[in-house]
């Protein structure tokens, strides 16, 4: 047995000088608890819009969570743009406890294309207020 929870990431995305919205919904779940604390990775599935280049197209990654003693917490995920061509997204938050607000709610990131060449960069925040009793209350055993 292991553990599920879901969350939305939500903010911009810059591409040729152009800010747009830019947000993600991830449903993720760990395996088992003994296969996660070897890795301490988890899979992930969601939906991502990125203004321009995606509308709720399917997501598939995994979630590196470290947050206590490799203070990082990595998202990375595939998607296919509205234009037919894979991307991908890999943004991580650095915790620091001198400023864990911060640290543990927003998320800087690069979306890349098939060939590694960057596209542009995210920044999405979590919003406590508004999504923080949802998140708490969709961890789950799974």
């Amino acid at each position: 047995m292991g553990f599920g929870f879901e969350e939305t990431m939500s903010g911009t995305w810059t591409r040729d000088g152009v800010e747009r919205p830019f947000s993600f919904s991830v449903r993720v779940r760990s395996g088992p608890l003994r296969h996660f604390r070897k890795d301490q990775v988890a899979d992930m599935e969601g939906t991502v819009d990125a203004g321009g280049l995606a509308s709720r197209q399917p997501l598939r990654g995994t979630l590196l969570l470290k947050p206590f003693l490799g203070r990082v917490i990595r998202y990375e995920f595939d998607f296919t743009g509205d234009d037919g061509r894979p991307y991908s997204f890999a943004g991580q938050k650095d915790i620091r406890w001198l400023s864990p607000v911060r640290t543990w709610t927003q998320l800087p990131g690069e979306v890349r294309n098939a060939s590694g060449t960057l596209v542009g960069t995210a920044m999405t925040h979590f919003d406590m207020k508004k999504d923080g009793v949802t998140f708490i209350r969709s961890w789950k055993p799974a």
